[in-house]
């Protein structure tokens, strides 16, 4: 119950309302059952102080009834009683739709509050985050996960509903016969006790469940990013068999929850058969009730029984959903903790250069970059060139503050990176890697991912400059129509194109190529090429690649070998200090 305890701190409000409504409910349910005993008792021609026909004195509820009566100087007729009845069940019904209003409502702003939580903190989170997180991982907590968690908190509901009810019948029971009610409550603990090995099967079950649907997630999500290169090696089988060993696993974690809950039904109904049975033969022969008493303790124990199982039911549902919660919350509290810090407040402008002065960076043990300095004037191109895994990405991470060096620094002019507004920064940065992620959307909202302050104008003029525009005039719809999934209805020097009029559209004054030539033809890099070239000078541009045509465009290349750089070409030094441009591919 530690969930619903948690959910209650956050929205009290609506946790006290809904009990109200729930406990008033359950009230007025009760007083319509203890109006059942002076109704049959009348119907059957009793007295006022007598059971009808037997002569034996009224019961405690009965009692109860006739004299709030005659509190109000009314008589018990036949009508009252059946009106009493009446107005009782509607108002139980009425507070009843009032607490199911308040629950989904909860339901409803718990699952958006959980959502957008995630949201924000995945997005605010350091970059060594996303890179220890399965993209699989992220998408059940968002999904899954979260929806079990309002159905953890709706079966957490569900069982304080029947625990209310169940107290209010109780309540009636004892006022009907307090002997045969202990005795009843005793004997059936006595036999539902042993069923909840069944609820904590369940709950094993259900936390097996959690593990394995992320791990399915998590592998169905990087095969289908890969369909195209598995089918090509004929792989596709490998993945397939890989998946389906998972999901023969998953499988059997909801057999068992399934024959778990089964099982538990059923045990209960003989349960009830049996007790039901116990209970009709004492309080007739042992205890010698009255018909009309016997027949409203046995619709009351019936209840009971009934709400005493739907607690184990519901409570069995919810140790089912809330290992979904306790998973989403360990992914959450992880990207909270590691939530990216700003560094400072002051604005960048780019005048001059961006710098790596003395920058060492290390991942865990495996160092990258060794006292490292580098100059990327404003308004050149500088080409950053060397084997994988030199360190060309980890470059342009610290540039962007995606990653902070263990020692050196980057500055933007005359400011440490420390001190700038991380924001501000980027706001000034357009960004292309390698693999171009286009929305299943029209080629405007891939240039503006929705930003509403991007005209059209401004949309066509991006598209102009990164030399795509005469292609998109030619198709039906022009800017409007669909690029299809991942963009696979454009080429993949168009894909380019657009990729690169998104990161421009916004006017930046940085633009980073992150290996954006490295997967084109000659004829589609030639043509990348020279829209670098159109916008040298309005940009300062910084491009990664190990093609050798991106260094016939560059204004100063840099070669990175053993976590060191080494300044390979400058054609705005002196004719005498130029470095030889092929040296940058050894």
């Amino acid at each position: 119950m530690r969930l619903i305890f948690i959910i209650s701190r956050q929205y009290p409000w609506q946790t006290v309302t809904m009990l109200l409504a729930l406990l008033l409910s359950g009230i007025f349910e009760g007083i319509g059952l203890s109006a059942m005993l002076p109704l049959l008792a009348i119907a059957l021609g009793g007295s006022q102080g007598a059971i009808a026909g037997t002569g034996k004195k009224a019961t405690a509820a009965e009692q109860m009834v006739r004299n709030i009566f005659e509190t109000v100087g009314l008589t018990p007729t036949l009508e009252l009683l059946l009106i009493l009845i009446f107005a009782a069940m509607l108002l139980k019904i009425v507070f009843v739709l009032v607490a199911k209003r308040r629950v989904g409502y909860t339901v409803a702003h718990l699952t958006t509050h959980l959502r957008q939580q995630m949201l924000k903190a995945f997005m605010l989170a350091r970059w060594e985050f996303h890179l220890s997180q399965p993209i699989g991982k992220l998408t059940v907590a968002m999904g899954g996960e979260t929806g079990q968690t309002a159905r953890a908190y709706a079966a957490g509901v569900a069982l304080i509903v029947e625990a209310i009810n169940a107290a209010i019948y109780i309540g009636v029971a004892l006022l009907v016969s307090w002997k045969a009610t202990l005795i009843a409550l005793s004997v059936g603990t006595f036999f539902w006790y042993p069923l909840n090995r069944y609820v904590k099967k369940t709950k094993r079950a259900g936390r097996r469940q959690v593990k394995l649907r992320k791990s399915l997630t998590s592998e169905f999500v990087d095969s289908i990013q890969s369909i195209k290169p598995l089918k090509a090696m004929a792989h596709e089988h490998q993945a397939e068999s890989i998946l389906i060993g998972k999901t023969d696993k998953l499988k059997k974690a909801l057999q068992k929850e399934v024959v778990s809950k089964e099982s538990l039904s059923a045990y209960q109904e003989g349960m009830k058969v049996v007790f039901m049975l116990i209970a009709i033969y004492l309080t007739i022969t042992v205890w010698g009730m009255a018909p009309t008493t016997v027949l409203v303790l046995i619709v009351l124990l019936g209840r009971i029984l009934r709400r005493l199982s739907k607690i184990q039911q519901e409570y069995q549902n919810m140790g089912v959903f809330e290992a979904g919660y306790w998973s989403m919350t360990e992914t959450l509290e992880r990207a909270q903790k590691m939530q990216e810090q700003k560094l400072g407040d002051q604005k960048p402008e780019l005048k001059h250069a961006v710098r790596l002065e003395g920058v060492t960076f290390a991942y865990s043990e495996n160092n990258v970059l060794n006292d490292t300095s580098m100059v990327f004037p404003a308004g050149e191109i500088t080409a950053i060139v060397g084997p994988s895994g030199s360190g060309k990405t980890t470059i342009v991470d610290l540039v962007i503050g995606l990653l902070r060096p263990q020692n050196g620094e980057v500055w933007i002019d005359d400011l440490p990176l420390a001190k700038i507004d991380l924001h501000q920064w980027r706001r000034m940065i357009g960004y292309v890697p390698q693999e171009t992620l286009l929305l299943h959307d029209s080629i405007f909202v891939n240039v503006t991912l929705g930003d509403a302050n991007i005209s059209e104008y401004q949309v066509q003029k991006a598209l102009r400059k990164a030399g795509i525009w005469e292609f998109i005039e030619t198709l039906p719809k022009g800017m409007h129509g669909s690029v299809g999934q991942r963009g696979l209805k454009l080429s993949g020097g168009q894909r380019q194109r657009v990729a690169i009029a998104r990161a421009i559209v916004h006017k930046p004054r940085l633009l980073i190529l992150d290996e954006a030539t490295t997967a084109l033809d000659p004829e589609n890099e030639a043509a990348i090429c020279q829209t670098l070239q159109m916008l040298r000078g309005e940009l300062t541009i910084l491009t990664i690649s190990h093609q050798p045509a991106v260094l016939d465009v560059a204004d100063r290349a840099y070669r990175l070998d053993q976590g060191k750089a080494v300044l390979t070409l400058d054609r705005m030094a002196p004719a005498g200090e130029q470095k030889d441009a092929p040296a940058a591919f050894g």
